[in-house]
C-alpha cells in the first residue's frame, strides 16, 4: 500500500515524532497548496509532443492548452537538450521516439512545472525557441524548439539512470464487479449489468493474471449482493494498491453510447474524511499516531490528495489505452463523483463505466466474449502503464521505504 498509512508512528519516540510532525506541517502547506492550484484548474497541460525535420535542422513542437514560459536547463552540449515549461503539467504519453536530431524524449512532472528531456542523436543546438498562440485555424498554444546541427561530436553525459526501487511483494488489484444478487443495476434489452459486470470482471482477473505481476482480489465472483461500504473495506483490509469498479451504464436515449471513467470529487473527498474521523478510533484504521487529532486530521488529508492524484493518474492511463483500442468513448470521458465506492482515503480507486447498457450497439459489445477480452485487456495495459510511469515507480519506491520503518 502507498502512502503514509504504512508508516508506524507509535513506535517512534517523543524528538522523533516532534521532528517529524515539524517536517509533515511543512510538506502538508507545499502539497496542499499544490492540490488547491490543480483543483482550480491553474495548471495547464501538455496535449502532445511531435517533430518534423532530418538530421540537419529539426523542429520539436510542444502543443499546449494555453500560454506557458520556457527555461533551457541544458541547450545540447552534453547529447541532450532539456528545456523546463512552468505552470503545465506532463501528458498521458511520457516518453517517445524522436526524428531527425532527436533520437528519443521524455517529459516528466518538475514541481509545478513539465520537464522536457530531448536526447539528440547527435550534436546539435538551439537555432531558436517561440511560443505561437492559437491562430491560423490551431486553437491551441504551441511552444516551438529549432534544432540545428553542429557537426562536433557531442560530449555524452554519463548514464544515470539508475532502476527504481522495487516492491518485494507483488501490487495487489481489487476487481469490484458492481452490482449483483439482490441489486440487478441496470437494464439492457437483454442483459442485467450485474451480470454483464461479472463477466468483464473475471475477464480482467485473467487478464492480470496471465502476466504474473500482479495479485488480484475480487470483491464478488458470483452473483451476489456485496455493500458498497463492504466493498471498500475488502480493498483496505486486504492493503490494495488500486481499485477499480466495473459497471454498465444506462441512459433514457439509447442513441448515447460510450465509456467513461470516474475518479471521487473534491465533495467526495471531504465526506470521505467525514466518513472516516466520526467514529473513536478512526486514527488506528490508518494507522496515525492517536495523540494528536489536529496532526492526524492534516495526515489523514495528505493520505486523501496523495490518493486523488494517483487514482486520476490511473483514470488518464486507463482512457489513453481505451482509445488507443479504438473503444468508444463518450465525449466528457474523465468524471468525478462522491460515489460511495471511491471513497477510500489511502487506496487509488475508479469506477469504469464500460459503455451503455441501452444502447445496443454498446450492448452488444459487452455481451460478445471476444469483444470483451480486448476492452479487458486495454485495462490491464492501462494498469500496467501506470505502474511503468515515473510517478508509479516513485509510488513503488514510497511503499517499499513505508514498508521498511
Amino acid at each position: 500500500m502507498y502512502g503514509l498509512s504504512r508508516i508506524n508512528w507509535a513506535g517512534w519516540g517523543v524528538r522523533e515524532r516532534v521532528l517529524a510532525v515539524a517536517g509533515v506541517l511543512v510538506f502538508v502547506i507545499a502539497l496542499l497548496a499544490a492540490g488547491r492550484g490543480l483543483a482550480s484548474g491553474s495548471m495547464g497541460e501538455i496535449l502532445r509532443v511531435r517533430f518534423g525535420g532530418d538530421a540537419e535542422r529539426t523542429r520539436v513542437v510542444i502543443d499546449l492548452d494555453r500560454t506557458a514560459r520556457g527555461q533551457v536547463i541544458q541547450s545540447g552540449d552534453d547529447g541532450q537538450v532539456v528545456l523546463s515549461l512552468a505552470g503545465v503539467s506532463p501528458p498521458d504519453r511520457r516518453s517517445g521516439t524522436g526524428q531527425g536530431l532527436v533520437r528519443d524524449f521524455r517529459v516528466a512532472g518538475a514541481g509545478a512545472a513539465s520537464r522536457i528531456e530531448l536526447d539528440l542523436a547527435t550534436s546539435a543546438e538551439i537555432e531558436r525557441r517561440f511560443l505561437l498562440p492559437p491562430g491560423d485555424g490551431i486553437a491551441h498554444y504551441r511552444y516551438v524548439i529549432d534544432l540545428k546541427a553542429t557537426g562536433r561530436a557531442p560530449t555524452r553525459r554519463p548514464e544515470r539512470r539508475a532502476e527504481a526501487p522495487r516492491r518485494a511483494e507483488r501490487p495487489l488489484i481489487v476487481i469490484d464487479a458492481g452490482h449483483g444478487g439482490r441489486d440487478p443495476g441496470a437494464q439492457g434489452a437483454d442483459t442485467r449489468e450485474s451480470a454483464v459486470t461479472l463477466a468483464a470482471a473475471r475477464a480482467l482477473k485473467a487478464e492480470l493474471e496471465r502476466g504474473g505481476r500482479y495479485r488480484v482480489r475480487m470483491t464478488r465472483d458470483s452473483d451476489a449482493y456485496v455493500a458498497l461500504d463492504r466493498r471498500v473495506a475488502i480493498a483496505r483490509q486486504a492493503g490494495a494498491d488500486l481499485f477499480i469498479s466495473l459497471h454498465a451504464d444506462a441512459g433514457a436515449d439509447p442513441a448515447v453510447r460510450g465509456a467513461s471513467v470516474y475518479t471521487l470529487s473534491e465533495q467526495g473527498a471531504g465526506r470521505a474524511v467525514r466518513e472516516f474521523t466520526r467514529g473513536e478510533n478512526w486514527q488506528r484504521s490508518l494507522n496515525l499516531p492517536g495523540r494528536d487529532a489536529s496532526v492526524d486530521r492534516i495526515l489523514l488529508d495528505m493520505t486523501q490528495r496523495a490518493t486523488q492524484n494517483r487514482s486520476a493518474q490511473l483514470a488518464r492511463t486507463l482512457l489513453g489505452e481505451l482509445e488507443g483500442a479504438d473503444h468508444p468513448l463518450l465525449r466528457r470521458s474523465h468524471r468525478d463523483a462522491g460515489l460511495a465506492v471511491l471513497l477510500a482515503p489511502d487506496v487509488p480507486a475508479v469506477l469504469l463505466e464500460m459503455g451503455f447498457i441501452t444502447n445496443p450497439e454498446d450492448e452488444r459489445l459487452l455481451n460478445d466474449s471476444r469483444a470483451r477480452r480486448r476492452l479487458m485487456r486495454a485495462v490491464a495495459e492501462g494498469i500496467d502503464r501506470y505502474f511503468r510511469e515515473p510517478a508509479g515507480e516513485l509510488q513503488m519506491a514510497a511503499a517499499a521505504g513505508a514498508g521498511a520503518n
